[in-house]
């Protein structure tokens, strides 16, 4: 039930409360010590007893990418422009709701095939008029996806939202799981990822981490037309390499796949040709900091619908447990 509410909660990159609300009353009593920042960050502290531990930062996004209202044209039809990356094609004849619990459906005002500009989209409420859709959306509300919580075969479930909720219900349930932590542990639930790595950037510079750690999805390449790269659905947990934003430090990224392979843990390398995680802002922070990712293999990334294992969810929440564990010797 915990992650079918994660996915299901409202949290547009800047709006992130109602989930954080939800993460919270799940995870307050595991924690040392709570904050919230300016940004919205939720830090949860553990400290660590060991004899030569370090400060590890671990983070997941708990914003999704959104839509916001722009204008409002005469006949009641409304414009609005990317919180985070939209797939345009994608989005049409899909729903959205704001956050005052108005649902609308995307359509387009162009040929399909040339379909690549948000602009083309709008966002039909069944007002008639400017006036009668004012009575429920402004300028500058956020409207998110609808997708309903499914469990598909082969112990796979779908929703929207998966990235990065997974991520959040990785941490969190490995939060659960870490009892008698050696290191001082950083569980942060960081905000406005989708638009620039924004929340983690701030916590990093907070915390002052010795390594950091991200946990989100990556780029599943099991399906037609998914494009090029190695990472399957069912395939365990996927240790980052590198993506756009972070070439993952070595020796992390070895003790890692050391630590699959000493508790038996299904593990996949993970390269992708592209996009990122909170890893960038905490490599990029301070005067850098090595910084290593958990990854979740996904069908659909940023669509209405992604798909993902929930046999890979079990791998990851395994490693990290594990991992935040490790003696670190540089």
């Amino acid at each position: 039930m915990f992650l079918q509410n994660l996915t299901q909660a409202f949290g547009v990159s800047g709006y992130e409360k109602q989930i954080r609300e939800v993460i919270l009353e799940e995870v307050k009593d595991y924690a040392d010590e709570v904050t919230v920042d300016a940004l919205g960050n939720l830090i949860i502290f553990k400290k660590g007893t060991g004899s030569n531990k370090k400060k590890i930062m671990m983070s997941a996004h708990m914003d999704e990418i959104g839509f916001q209202v722009m204008k409002i044209d005469d006949k009641g039809f409304i414009t609005a422009r990317a919180l985070g990356g939209i797939p345009v094609q994608a989005s049409v004849m899909n729903r959205v709701q704001f956050r005052n619990g108005t649902q609308g459906i995307v359509a387009n005002t162009c040929d399909f095939d040339g379909l690549k500009n948000i602009k083309k989209l709008y966002i039909d409420i069944g007002a008639s008029s400017k006036e009668e859709a004012e009575k429920y959306v402004k300028i500058g509300d956020v409207g998110c996806y609808v997708g309903e919580y499914l469990e598909l075969k082969g112990n796979n479930i779908c929703a929207k939202a998966i990235d990065d909720r997974i991520g959040c219900y990785i941490l969190a349930e490995a939060l659960k799981k870490v009892t008698d932590s050696y290191n001082d542990l950083y569980f942060v639930f960081s905000t406005q990822e989708e638009v620039g790595l924004r929340g983690a950037t701030v916590a990093a510079n907070r915390i002052q981490p010795d390594l950091g750690i991200a946990l989100d999805v990556t780029i599943s390449n099991d399906y037609p037309n998914s494009g090029d790269g190695a990472n399957k659905i069912g395939g365990g947990t996927a240790v980052k390499i590198s993506d756009g934003s972070v070439i993952c430090d070595e020796y992390l990224v070895d003790e890692m796949i050391k630590c699959c392979e000493d508790h038996e843990i299904q593990y996949q390398r993970d390269v992708i040709d592209g996009g990122g995680t909170d890893a960038g802002a905490i490599n990029r922070s301070n005067f850098g900091v090595r910084c290593a990712g958990i990854s979740v293999a996904t069908r659909y990334v940023h669509g209405p619908n992604a798909v993902v294992n929930m046999d890979d969810v079990k791998a990851s929440i395994d490693l990290l447990s594990k991992y935040v564990n490790v003696e670190f010797t540089f």
